[in-house]
């Protein structure tokens, strides 16, 4: 300590600049220095724990030791805090105009890792834009882009940077908070003289043989009674149902399940091989339109 005041003494007189305000900034970069190092040894050894898990470890680490570096930085400047506040009013009213975006989207970040809207690999949809969420950054997150219902909603390799604010001003659909699946439906056309049980009774037999969808009921069960009671989220049914509906000259038959968002595509696909299987065979008379 003795050294860092001689240090500051010799600043003084090269500078002019109070002593004091040479040993306390000295004393600020060294907090900032050590706070440093100690991230990085931390983001070292979440490496190897590898995977979500030390992503999120790291991430709370940065926030933990952020908030501490502020608190050490208040303490070594307290006795100074009313002069530099003073001399800070005259220039804040510029600084926020010129930098409200950057501290309105770091407030954002703030509230993301609060509150917690989205988090990592979960696939969010805003203002028409869908994705899974591969980073949360101070000042904005990432998103790789997935493709809508016609192109089977799976990634097209495109990261989205998107800034924190959007998680305060937009609407977000969380395909995946508290539960991990969603409902999707399938709709399939047959001609009209199509005997509706026997038809059903060939989509739930498909529906149900999936190895996908018939072990999701159980696990959405248990994620229903783990549920915060911060929410009301209740359905009478979670296993597959089939709808039917007449639709001028043919009738449509809706198969409704539960299904986790990136693995739809594969449903979708094994559920449509099986139906094309059982038209071909005479089984069911798909409706053609013409």
């Amino acid at each position: 300590m003795e050294y860092l005041r001689i240090f500051s003494n010799f600043i003084e007189n090269i500078t002019g600049i109070n002593q004091e305000y040479i040993f306390l900034l000295i004393l600020s970069l060294l907090s900032l220095l050590v706070i440093k190092l100690i991230l990085i040894c931390l983001k070292r050894i979440f490496e190897l724990t590898g995977g979500k898990k030390g992503y999120i470890y790291y991430q709370r680490s940065r926030l933990i030791f952020g908030i501490v570096n502020v608190i050490i930085i208040f303490i070594l400047w307290d006795s100074y805090l009313e002069n530099i506040i003073t001399i800070i009013s005259f220039v804040s009213a510029a600084l926020t105009l010129a930098l409200r975006e950057l501290i309105f989207n770091y407030f954002a970040g703030l509230y993301i890792k609060i509150k917690k809207p989205f988090q990592i690999d979960d696939r969010i949809e805003f203002d028409g834009t869908k994705g899974d969420v591969i980073s949360l950054g101070t000042l904005d997150f990432e998103l790789l882009e997935v493709g809508n219902n016609l192109n089977g909603e799976q990634s097209t390799g495109r990261i989205i940077n998107v800034p924190n604010s959007v998680a305060i001003n937009s609407s977000i659909k969380n395909y995946a908070k508290n539960f991990k699946y969603i409902w999707s439906e399938i709709t399939v056309k047959t001609t009209l003289d199509e005997d509706p049980d026997k038809v059903k009774k060939y989509l739930y037999m498909i529906i149900n043989s999936n190895e996908v969808v018939k072990r999701i009921p159980d696990k959405m069960r248990r994620d229903m009674d783990n549920i915060s009671i911060d929410q009301r989220i209740y359905y009478n049914k979670l296993e597959p149902i089939v709808y039917t509906r007449v639709v001028d000259s043919h009738i449509e038959f809706y198969i409704r399940y539960l299904v986790h968002p990136k693995k739809n595509r594969y449903v979708e696909d094994d559920v449509w091989n099986k139906i094309l299987l059982l038209h071909r065979q005479g089984k069911i008379k798909l409706y053609e339109e013409s």
